[in-house]
């Protein structure tokens, strides 16, 4: 299904990423490696202003292990930051450029950053929260930075492009001026960095209040990635591979399915935000051959009334991740261009994908592919970790040998997730699979109080605690319901005090938008009583959506 992990490490160094991208480049030199808004991007250039970035942040302050939080939309200003980081030999925390100041407060302190990388747009955010963390300096970039200079003019001019107001202080330097500095760049010192080493740390959420750091080795992100991108090699050359990248990159997903096109001399078509004619018309000009999506994308484009007047028949493999791909939409699509949507299973712990369907083969509807070469897995009873009957459901347990072991600064939460068994670590995914006589994997249930709404894992706890910190609530409780174009929608059950009077659901939402990011925040809000509870105090969501079950079935 994919090229052996050894035969790769060959030809790809493994010991850290800006090494493996540095000898890519070393052989497509001249090659387009991005496309961003129009602009080509070559691999030379791009290695070139990542060690200008790199030489100025070593020269700012920052030294090797350093975190630097990664806070701006999908760009080439985002990949020269993040190969950048790596070549200073700092540590990178990429998080949604949607994350308001209550998120970026949080998660700048828990990973210690020193620096942040911010877009203009979100540099009042950043300015709200940097006195109460361990923030030093603002590194501040436009989204057309990196541009010719009549592109520059051309969206200031006619208002094409979104404009933030950035302060002139000490503290704030601009990502412009660094990547261009090249004084430095000559001295830069030999990078020593091991795949052992961590590269970056991904926030994902689950079913605690907060967002958890999961640590990615170098040596575990190109492994996974390589894998992943080279799984379409049946139907063309990873070296002329061009990827739509839409995905978001602080993402395991657009990582390591996108991204990582640029280990193998492909090229990656960059958008700042998902926007369907703008998709279309990249995969029509720059003849794309890959997609990655997550459901919700894949619905958005067979509904889009303007379809049909592009011609998208350069797409030969298209992905389907962060969620399991309704039947129905696949076997539209395969009837609209008589080509299947490829579907994956991953997790941010697991660095990406524990199974692909392979593209060598035909797969069943259902199945969210073959387990990857890297990985092992047991499919296990979730209460006794005794190993499941094929076709019979059970826990998905990953482990692999570069895995992730621990979250950062969780050890509880760690404790939970990881188990040891004959002497291997193994991640506990908390689904519920099933896996037939023929090696593919079906996905059948959650066993946690996560939500998949969007494509995006969303912690129930976590809104339960933003509601509860309303002066006006005593208790909740937030569960998910199957939608079909989303996932699952976010539902609340909300408790209020006794002597509280004109809380409306309104209400509760408006004080969610200020503290939650909008993939967060509820669609519904229910009024009760009082909510179902264990003996010892437990509030029971399974009771909640059993009886939303029941609710939908009459």
């Amino acid at each position: 299904m994919t090229k052996d992990i050894k035969k790769m490490s060959q030809e790809i160094p493994f010991d850290n990423i800006f090494n493996a991208f540095a000898t890519a480049a070393a052989k497509f030199g001249d090659n387009t490696a991005i496309v961003y808004l129009g602009t080509h991007f070559s691999y030379n250039r791009i290695v070139k202003l990542a060690e200008n970035f790199a030489s100025s942040l070593i020269a700012e302050g920052i030294k090797e292990g350093d975190r630097i939080v990664m806070y701006i939309p999908n760009s080439v200003q985002w990949v020269i930051a993040w190969l950048g980081i790596q070549r200073a030999g700092a540590e990178a925390v990429p998080i949604t450029p949607i994350y308001t100041a209550y998120d970026l407060e949080y998660i700048a302190n828990d990973s210690e950053a020193k620096f942040i990388v911010c877009a203009d747009t979100n540099y009042g955010y950043v300015r709200q929260a940097f006195a109460k963390t361990g923030l030093s300096k603002i590194i501040v970039t436009r989204l057309t930075d990196i541009l010719p200079w009549w592109k520059r003019v051309f969206g200031w001019a006619f208002d094409k492009v979104p404009k933030g107001k950035v302060s002139k202080e000490a503290d704030t330097l601009s990502f412009r001026k660094m990547v261009k500095a090249e004084a430095h760049r000559s001295k830069l010192a030999v990078l020593k960095k091991k795949e052992t080493d961590t590269a970056e740390i991904l926030y994902t959420g689950g079913t605690t209040k907060f967002p958890k750091g999961v640590p990615i080795s170098h040596g575990l992100y190109l492994e996974s990635a390589l894998e992943q991108i080279t799984v379409s090699e049946s139907l063309f050359p990873s070296t002329k591979n061009v990827v739509i990248g839409s995905s978001p990159l602080f993402h395991i997903l657009g990582q390591t399915t996108a991204l990582s096109v640029l280990l193998v001399g492909g090229s990656i078509v960059l958008m700042p935000r998902v926007n369907l004619d703008a998709i279309f018309d990249a995969v029509q000009r720059f003849k794309a051959k890959t997609l990655i999506g997550v459901p919700t994308l894949y619905r958005m484009i067979l509904e889009h009334d303007r379809i049909d007047f592009y011609k998208l028949s350069s797409l030969e493999y298209c992905f389907n991740g962060g969620d399991v791909l309704p039947v129905e939409i696949n076997q539209r699509w395969r009837k609209k261009f008589d080509k299947p949507i490829y579907q994956g299973y991953g997790a941010t712990e697991t660095c990406g994908g524990v199974s692909m369907c392979p593209t060598c083969e035909e797969n069943p509807l259902k199945s969210i592919g073959k387990i990857v070469v890297s990985k092992k897995v047991k499919i296990v009873d979730p209460e006794t970790l005794e190993p499941v009957p094929v076709n019979k459901p059970g826990e998905l347990l990953v482990h692999s040998k570069r895995m992730v072991r621990q979250y950062w600064n969780k050890p509880e939460e760690t404790a939970e997730a990881f188990v040891e068994i004959d002497g291997l670590l193994y991640y506990k995914t908390a689904d519920i699979v099933s896996m037939d006589e023929a090696g593919h994997i079906y996905f059948i249930d959650r066993t946690v109080d996560t939500i998949k709404h969007k494509g995006y894992r969303v912690s129930s706890s976590e809104i339960e605690s933003v509601l509860q910190e309303h002066p006006a609530v005593i208790g909740s409780c937030v569960v998910g319901l199957p939608d079909p174009k989303v996932g699952e929608r976010i539902k609340a059950f909300v408790v209020l005090k006794e002597d509280v009077r004109g809380i409306t659901g309104y209400d509760l939402i408006k004080w969610c938008r200020e503290k939650l990011v909008s993939y967060k925040i509820p669609q519904y809000i229910e009024f009760r009583d009082m909510l179902p509870k264990s003996k010892v105090g437990k509030l029971l969501r399974r009771e909640i959506r059993s009886e939303e079950k029941r609710r939908a079935e009459t």
